[in-house]
Parts: structure tokens; C-alpha cells; sequence
């Protein structure tokens, strides 16, 4: 077996101190030259050396880790969340430790738990109404953290989230301009995120602004009852009538999709719009209407408001909003 690598050994073949090799593996370029920099980089990339995250953090008094704790990782929003993180983290030196919560309290205390053992330099996470007691915790052992997608209302902290309430607002103004005549909310538990109060409370918001009411039905995460989705819309639509269904739950959009296809609906006089899901609904047969939310900057923007705390950059709360964007298709009329 060939032997470890060691700071040394890098030291040795770029003609410098271990001293300086530790200062570049830390980010900390500020007393080397760029050739000195180029060196070592040129040696590390050679020899394919990884570092030890257990000696790094012994010497800089930071693991370079970032704990990412997300609420569903299945769709395709967590996962360009995920590729923004990695790709800002890779290029500041960090590693990314994911924990999957499955918007579970258990599963998030074991997961905060675990992260803090392995002593991360900080948490990005996308809040449930069940993290209060978990934010108290990190603030006390002096950890950095920033939300993404959610926020905690009554906890001042760093965090970046899209214009959920606004992009709702707006779309359903616009489908109130297109003569929609009837409107359904097919939705979540909305009291367990701050994202879903915002979007339905957009949805809300712009019918009672434009005088019209809605009919809504609440769904199990993930575990609904289909055969009750379709009873509901069986008894709620009548099919000459120009109506719009609404889904702001990610994991809800296809199933949605599903029920209606079965019972013939069809679209756009009966029209469908979710969030996100970018990566079937410009293929479905009719093609689907989204907000699609800029996830993958999301992403990046929470990752660089992390590492410039851990670092020292700025201490004070960081808040940033992210415009969505819509996706005009078929389920939609015209």
C-alpha cells in the first residue's frame, strides 16, 4: 500500500515550508506569492493529495465542513439547491456534510446532533416550524448558520429564500386576466413552513383582491390519498367550466398531474400550475405551467454568506430574496 501523503511530503516537493502549505490548504494567501501559490497547487493536483480534515482543524481551528441538513432531497429543486452549495464550497477548500430531514423532528435533532459532533464550521438549512429549539442549540455552541427556502419568522438569522409570495400573486393575477372562472388549492399542511404560508397566501390574497373565492383540499406529505384527491376534484370541477388548479407543493405537482390526466381533464380548460419540477413538465403531454424558483443561486448565495461569517468577513444578519420566474405552458390558456 503506498504511503499517506503528508503536508510535509507537499512542503518537500513545492520547496517551501509546511507552515505555508497549511496557509494555502486554509485559504490564508495573504503573506505567499502567486508562484509559491501555483507551486503548491501544481504538487497538490500531481500527487492528487486530500488533505486530513482532522489535521486541518487542529491546526486552523476550523474542520472546513458545512453541515447541509434539507427537508426533501428527491426533487429537483434540493437538488440544484445542493449543486449551488458544492460548487461555492469547493471553491473556498469546504466540504459538504447533506442530511436528508424528510421535514421529520427526530431526524433533524439526530442530524444536528451528528454535525455538531463532527464540528462543523456551520449549518445551512431549510427550516421546519419543528427547528426552533435546534437554532437555540447551534446559536449556543457559536455556530454560523443560514436558512434557505424558509425562514423563521420570530428568529433573527441570515438567510436566503425566493419571492414565494409575490410569484403567486402575480400568476394568479394573470390567470384571473385569462377569465378563469373557478380556483382550487391543492395543498400541504401550511403551517408546518413559512414557504408554503407565502404561497398560498398569494394565491389567497390575489382572489380575494380580484373578488373571487376558492375551494381547497390539504394532502398528507408524500403519503396521499389519491383515490381522495380524485373524489375532490371529481365533485369540484365541472369540465365546461374554465377552472384553475393550483399546486405549490413540489412533490404534489406530478401526483396532481396524475389524478387529473386519469379523469380526462382536459387542459387548458381545465388548467394546472406547480412550482419547479423543471425537469418533466416541459415534456408532459400537455406541457406544465411552473414558477420556477432560481434554486441553484439560492444555493451559491447562502454558501457565500456562510463562509464570509465563518471567516470573519461580516458578522452582522444577512437577508436576500430571489426573484422566481415563470414557465408559460400548455396546462394554461393563452
Amino acid at each position: 500500500m503506498a504511503k499517506k501523503l503528508t503536508i510535509k511530503d507537499i512542503a518537500e516537493l513545492a520547496q517551501t515550508s509546511k507552515t505555508t502549505v497549511s496557509f494555502y490548504l486554509n485559504g490564508k494567501y495573504e503573506k505567499m506569492s502567486q508562484e509559491t501559490r501555483d507551486k503548491i497547487k501544481r504538487v497538490i493536483e500531481e500527487t492528487n493529495y486530500k488533505p486530513s480534515i482532522v489535521a486541518r482543524s487542529l491546526n486552523s481551528k476550523r474542520t472546513k465542513l458545512i453541515g447541509v441538513l434539507i427537508g426533501d432531497i428527491t426533487n429537483s429543486f434540493s437538488n440544484q439547491i445542493v449543486k449551488g452549495i458544492e460548487d461555492i464550497a469547493h471553491q473556498n477548500g469546504y466540504q459538504v456534510m447533506i442530511g436528508n430531514s424528510n421535514y421529520n423532528q427526530e431526524s433533524e435533532d439526530k442530524y444536528i446532533e451528528s454535525m455538531l459532533l463532527l464540528g462543523v464550521d456551520g449549518f445551512i438549512i431549510q427550516p421546519t416550524s419543528n427547528f426552533r429549539k435546534y437554532s437555540r442549540i447551534i446559536d449556543e455552541k457559536k455556530k454560523k448558520m443560514v436558512f434557505f427556502d424558509s425562514q423563521l419568522y420570530e428568529h433573527r438569522t441570515n438567510w436566503v429564500k425566493t419571492n414565494n409570495y409575490d410569484a403567486v400573486y402575480d400568476v394568479t393575477q394573470a390567470c384571473v386576466a385569462k377569465g378563469y372562472e373557478k380556483y382550487i388549492l391543492i395543498t400541504a399542511d401550511i403551517s408546518r413552513l413559512s414557504t408554503r404560508i407565502e404561497r398560498a397566501s398569494g394565491f389567497m390574497d390575489a382572489l380575494a383582491d380580484s373578488n373571487f373565492e376558492y375551494t381547497s383540499l390539504i394532502i398528507e406529505d408524500k403519503h396521499t390519498d389519491l383515490d381522495k384527491m380524485k373524489e375532490f376534484l371529481q365533485r369540484e370541477i365541472n369540465p365546461e367550466e374554465k377552472t384553475l388548479v393550483f399546486a405549490p407543493n413540489c412533490w404534489a405537482l406530478p401526483l396532481v398531474f396524475t389524478v387529473m390526466k386519469d379523469l380526462n381533464f382536459v387542459m387548458p380548460n381545465v388548467s394546472l400550475i406547480g412550482f419547479d419540477n423543471t425537469e418533466w413538465t416541459s415534456l408532459s403531454s400537455p406541457s406544465i405551467t411552473t414558477i420556477v424558483q432560481p434554486a441553484f443561486e439560492e444555493g451559491q448565495q447562502a454558501t457565500k454568506i456562510l463562509i464570509d461569517q465563518i471567516e470573519g468577513r461580516y458578522q452582522e444578519e444577512k437577508q436576500q430574496v430571489l426573484d422566481c420566474s415563470v414557465h408559460w405552458k400548455e396546462s394554461t390558456i393563452d
